[in-house]
């Protein structure tokens, strides 16, 4: 049987995070479902420190505008497209869709329809929520009895979940 990983991601996927990926599979090529949420659901305050950890000062404080903090419906369509279309080109069974609302409940959801073996969130670093452990991998370690890792996009490093 064919195992099932979930991807919950912010944004499409690169090349290092499909290594990353094809490392988690067994002998069989697995699955693949992929989640990208059209409101990344993020705190006004950890995206505000979010920017300013990265010396981004300018947009700290563009990030209070509303029109800033939310993922627009174009992009994240256009984000699940680019990311099936590397796994398929890499011979992946593939898909995915976009999310509303809460991210992490929809990765819930998936696993639950799926009966998926493990999940992976893939998000760049988020200062404050990764320090508190509100993040959306451990946020789903919370609510979900498979394995879930966090990797930071386009790099092999792991979040702490």
């Amino acid at each position: 049987m064919t195992e099932t990983i979930l991807v919950l991601t912010e944004e499409a996927l690169t090349q290092p995070d499909l290594a990353n990926l094809r490392s988690l599979q067994g002998e069989e090529p697995a699955d693949v479902v992929v989640l990208i949420p059209e409101d990344r659901d993020e705190s006004v305050l950890g995206e505000f420190f979010r920017h300013l950890s990265l010396f981004e000062v300018g947009e700290a404080f563009r990030s209070f505008s509303s029109d800033d903090r939310h993922h627009d419906e174009a992009a994240a369509r256009t984000a699940l497209e680019v990311s099936l279309r590397l796994l398929m080109d890499e011979g992946y069974a593939a898909r995915g869709r976009t999310t509303t609302g809460n991210p992490v409940d929809a990765l819930v959801q998936e696993a639950a329809d799926t009966g998926a073996a493990q999940a992976v969130v893939i998000t760049r670093p988020h200062a404050v929520a990764d320090t508190l452990h509100r993040d959306w991998a451990n946020r789903a370690q919370d609510k979900l009895g498979i394995a879930v890792l966090h990797l930071y996009s386009g790099s092999g490093f792991i979040g702490d979940s």
